[in-house]
C-alpha cells in the first residue's frame, strides 16, 4: 500500500488504471480525463520503463497522467508494474494504483448486454473461466493498489463522482468511506471494516415507517428512542474512533466502514449517518454512500 494520496506531493502525477475487463476502467479513465489528466489506455506494461523517463523529460506536458493497463496487453508480465510504480515515486512523480473489480455474475451480465467480447476468449475459452484467469493474471496489480472500488453495484454516475472525489486536489489526509447496504443483496467485498446492525429494532415492520429510510426524521426518532440504535453508534464510533487514528498515521489513503441491515434502507442508513456525522471533527474527508439509495 502506498504512502500518499495522489494529490499531496509532487508536481507530476501518475494514475495507473487497472482491473477486470467490464470493470469500469473507461468511465474511470474518462472522469480522469474531464479532471485534466492526460490518458492513455491498454498500455502494455512493458513500455513502462520507457514511459517514466518520458513523462519525467516533460514535466510540463505530462503533468497529469492516467495509463489504462489491463489484460488486453497480452504477453505483459503484470508483476513488473509494482516495482515500476515503486521506483518512478522513488524519483518524484505521485504514482499511485487504482484497480476496479466486479463480481463474476455482474461481469457476465456486462458483457452479454453489450456484446463485447472478453480479451481472454479469443482463444475460445469459456467466459467465467476468462473472467477467472482474469483476476489470477492481474492479483499482483490488486494486491498493489492504492484503492480498489468494488463496482458490482455502482452506476456510471456513481463511480465518476467516486474517481473524482478520490483524485480531489483540494483535499489531504486519509478519506473515511461509510457505506450502508442491503445484507440480502451482498456484503461489499472492497470494506475494511464490516458491521451489522441486523438486530437491531426494523422500522420496516412499522407501516408508517415502512417507505422512508433512516435520512427521515422520523425513521430517527423511531430507532432513537429504543436507545438500541444509539447504543451501537457509540460502540461503532468508539471502535473506529481508537483505531481510525493508526490508519492515518500509516498515510493510508482510504479506509472503508460497511454497515448493513437486511434491506439497506433504514437502520444501517441511520447509523452510517450518525457515525459520520461524528467523525468529521476528526477525519474531515468523509464519504457517505448509501447503496440501496443511490442505486
Amino acid at each position: 500500500m502506498a504512502t500518499t494520496s495522489p494529490s499531496e506531493t509532487g508536481d507530476q502525477r501518475v494514475i495507473i488504471v487497472s482491473g477486470l475487463s467490464g470493470g469500469g476502467k473507461s468511465t474511470a479513465l474518462k472522469a480522469l480525463e474531464d479532471l485534466g489528466y492526460y490518458c492513455i489506455d491498454n498500455l502494455p506494461a512493458a513500455l513502462l520503463a520507457e514511459f517514466g523517463p518520458l513523462i519525467q523529460s516533460q514535466p510540463a506536458l505530462y503533468q497529469r497522467v492516467a495509463l489504462g493497463i489491463d489484460a488486453r496487453a497480452r504477453g505483459s508480465d503484470f508483476s513488473d508494474v509494482p516495482r515500476w510504480i515503486d521506483t518512478l515515486q522513488a524519483q518524484g512523480p505521485a504514482c499511485r494504483l487504482l484497480f476496479l473489480t466486479a463480481e463474476p455474475k455482474a461481469l457476465i451480465q456486462r458483457f452479454s448486454e453489450t456484446r463485447r467480447r472478453h480479451p481472454l476468449t479469443q482463444d475460445e475459452i469459456p467466459l467465467p473461466k476468462a473472467i477467472e484467469l482474469e483476476r489470477e493474471l492481474l492479483e499482483p496489480l490488486q494486491q498493489r493498489a492504492d484503492w480498489v472500488l468494488d463496482t458490482t453495484r455502482t452506476n456510471i454516475h456513481d463511480l465518476r463522482h467516486q474517481v473524482r472525489q478520490y483524485l480531489e486536489p483540494e483535499q489531504s489526509g486519509m478519506t473515511v468511506v461509510l457505506q450502508s447496504f442491503a445484507f440480502k443483496k451482498g456484503v461489499p467485498s472492497d470494506v475494511d471494516f464490516l458491521f451489522d446492525a441486523r438486530n437491531l429494532p426494523n422500522p420496516y415492520w412499522q407501516e408508517h415507517l415502512r417507505a422512508l429510510s433512516g435520512l427521515d426524521q422520523a425513521v430517527a426518532e423511531w430507532l432513537g428512542a429504543s436507545g438500541v440504535a444509539d447504543r451501537m453508534a457509540g460502540d461503532i464510533l468508539g471502535f473506529l474512533t481508537d483505531w481510525l487514528p493508526g490508519f492515518a498515521d500509516s498515510q493510508r489513503s482510504y479506509v472503508t466502514v460497511g454497515i448493513g441491515c437486511t434491506g439497506g434502507r433504514h437502520r444501517s442508513v441511520y447509523l452510517v449517518e450518525r457515525v459520520a456525522d461524528a467523525l468529521r471533527a476528526a477525519f474531515p474527508r468523509i464519504m457517505v454512500h448509501h447503496r440501496e439509495l443511490e442505486g
